[in-house]
């Protein structure tokens, strides 16, 4: 039988170099996806690139509001707009934006990235609805 040679070349692995750092160059397209979590005591934003790698991410909490000021739509504008400016640093134009939940931040939340300078290109509620599952909790009495 004939000896058989072996290509043993290093394989590349995408986006680093040789040395294992990773190498320079834009990685991150212009469109993206914001997801706005609205909850009765927070809001949540996370601002994803196309393949879903968070680029950017903020909460009316890590803006510095504590308690029931946490709830409020002044908060979860600023949280938005955190999020939004770091979005832009790193090359995000234009998002999908994904509301989530029933909290009183959802339209100021949008109005504030619309402000930021993102272009919006679709506004979807994905707000989780039940199917007449389990028994529901009772009612909140406030």
């Amino acid at each position: 039988m004939a000896d058989k040679k072996e290509n043993k070349e290093k394989k590349s692995i995408k986006g680093r170099s040789s040395s294992g750092r990773k190498a320079a160059g834009p990685t991150i397209s212009q469109n993206g996806k914001a997801y706005i979590t609205a909850t009765f005591n927070n809001t949540l934003v996370t601002i994803t690139n196309d393949k879903g790698e968070t680029v950017s991410w903020s909460s009316s909490g890590a803006r510095g509001f504590k308690g029931a000021r946490k709830s409020t739509p002044y908060a979860a504008g600023l949280a938005v707009e955190d999020a939004a400016r770091k979005a832009l640093e790193k090359g995000i134009k234009a998002v999908e934006v994904f509301v989530k939940g029933p909290g009183s931040g959802r339209d100021s939340a949008l109005r504030a990235i619309k402000a930021a300078g993102l272009s919006i290109n679709l506004i979807a509620d994905v707000t989780p609805t039940p199917h007449n599952g389990p028994r529901a909790s009772k009612k909140r009495r406030i």
